[in-house]
């Protein structure tokens, strides 16, 4: 996750109140935390993220049509319940670390001003025929 997010332009990691973040103008993209079974912290999450499991997390930002289809995708997806734009992630050993590459790069983008935005390598969009 450091190698993903330090990659993007002035993004930093700092310590948070539990876990990581890491931050784009004091603005947090993406906060990743270990929580306990039994703990106060895990028993939060682990009804939203429906696991009983000692369990790594992710949260992040997502705009628009990916925001609501991140929703409603299930595990390892969960609406975080804080944030009108922010997601959940498990983060199970069969995790897709090219997919979380392009969450964490969105997420980013969705808060950095536009003049670092234009400096991130993103994929092309095209556009669908109408065939």
């Amino acid at each position: 996750m450091r190698a993903i997010c330090t990659a993007l332009p002035d993004a930093y990691e700092e310590v948070a109140w539990t876990g990581t973040r890491w931050c784009v103008r004091k603005r947090t993209f993406a906060h990743v935390l270990a929580l306990a079974a039994g703990s106060s912290a895990h028993s939060k999450v682990a009804r939203i993220a429906r696991t009983d499991a000692d369990v790594v997390i992710v949260t992040f930002r997502a705009p628009g049509l990916e925001l609501d289809a991140l929703r409603h995708a299930g595990p390892p997806f969960f609406y975080a319940g804080w944030g009108r734009d922010v997601v959940g992630m498990v983060i199970g050993p069969a995790v897709d670390w090219d997919e979380v590459r392009e969450l964490m790069t969105e997420s980013y983008c969705v808060l950095a001003p536009k003049k670092l935005v234009a400096l991130v390598d993103r994929p092309a969009v095209t556009e669908l025929d109408d065939d």
